[in-house]
């Protein structure tokens, strides 16, 4: 084998597809592009949400509310994930060590989804109303972390 007998597989080159070359050709006439209209001419260019000139459901939609470009995004903890830990104080890096939260230095919400048996001291960027009194009702304290 030398480099001027080297040939790629078969089926590897597609022939490109000729049109406009009359009827026997098989793309003749309208050459595949069905018939009159906007999508048979040359440089048709319409956006995936166009409508025909009519106006478009997304302009027809009311606008309403306000999202914010920076938007305060937290990581949920419950106290039941919490309560599985044998841990006395709790902190974001405990948390991110133990894989219950992705990024270290993300903001970290406790939840009060389920309940704690253990006074744990938790220190998070912010509490849920009844995770603080789930807290407190099993004896133990909450501080919040300011960033």
């Amino acid at each position: 084998m030398e480099l001027h007998t080297i040939k790629p597989p078969k089926g590897a080159k597609k022939r490109k597809k000729i049109l406009g070359r009359g009827p026997s050709s098989g793309h003749g006439k309208t050459s595949t592009r069905g018939s009159k209209g906007q999508t048979s001419r040359s440089g048709r260019d319409f956006y995936p949400g166009f409508e025909g000139g009519q106006s478009p459901l997304i302009r027809r939609m009311p606008k309403r509310g306000f999202t914010s470009r920076f938007p305060t995004i937290y990581q949920i903890v419950n106290l039941k994930s919490i309560n599985r830990l044998n841990e006395d104080t709790i902190t974001p890096q405990l948390l991110w060590e133990k894989g219950m939260i992705k990024h270290k230095r993300g903001l970290v919400k406790i939840l009060g989804e389920g309940e704690i048996n253990k006074p744990y001291k938790i220190k998070a960027h912010a509490f849920s109303q009844s995770a603080t009194e789930k807290i407190a009702k099993a004896g133990g304290s909450y501080e919040i972390i300011n960033v």
